[in-house]
């Protein structure tokens, strides 16, 4: 049951919807993947004007929740990327450093656990999966489409369960 007294939530993912990650692709093109890499590079990512406009909006009425499905290890790096992005403060939930499931179970999971205190406004997230997922569960999406779909993140986000 929700409590009804308190602001909504709007969930927001991080890469490729509030951060550019372009930069950063070539590491996940290489055979292995160089996931230290990837991650370590998450810092320079610069900011989505799109998804930065629509956090900031959303704000206005909601408590801000942040669903990325970076390993936890990445945390101290990603609470400062928000900041010095200038971006509401919120609840940062991340993957498991062990975890390997696809993000859309991982993000419902916790979208699900969200809910059962709190009313969720609307998801914001780049993977159609997750979107398709969490629609289907009964949630508002919003599919971010602000940046070129890259095909080696879906890969891994599905398949290898790893953002």
């Amino acid at each position: 049951m929700t409590d009804s007294s308190k602001r909504p939530l709007a969930v927001f993912d991080l890469d490729n919807t509030l951060a550019d990650t372009a930069h950063r692709q070539r590491f996940l093109e290489r055979r292995p993947r160089d996931w230290n890499a990837f991650f370590a590079a998450a810092p320079q990512d610069p900011p989505l004007a799109e998804g930065v406009a629509l956090v900031l909006a959303e704000a206005e009425e909601c408590d801000v929740v942040y669903l990325t499905g970076r390993p936890e290890r990445c945390r101290r790096d990603t609470l400062e990327w928000l900041a010095a992005q200038g971006l509401p403060q919120g609840a940062l939930h991340m993957r498991r450093n062990d975890d390997r499931r696809p993000a859309r179970h991982t993000k419902l999971e916790t979208l699900r656990r969200l809910a059962r205190n709190r009313a969720v406004r609307v998801l914001v997230d780049d993977d159609e999966l997750v979107c398709g997922d969490a629609e289907r569960a009964g949630f508002t999406v919003v599919l971010a489409r602000w940046t070129a779909p890259s095909g080696e993140l879906e890969q891994a986000q599905e398949g290898e369960g790893r953002t």
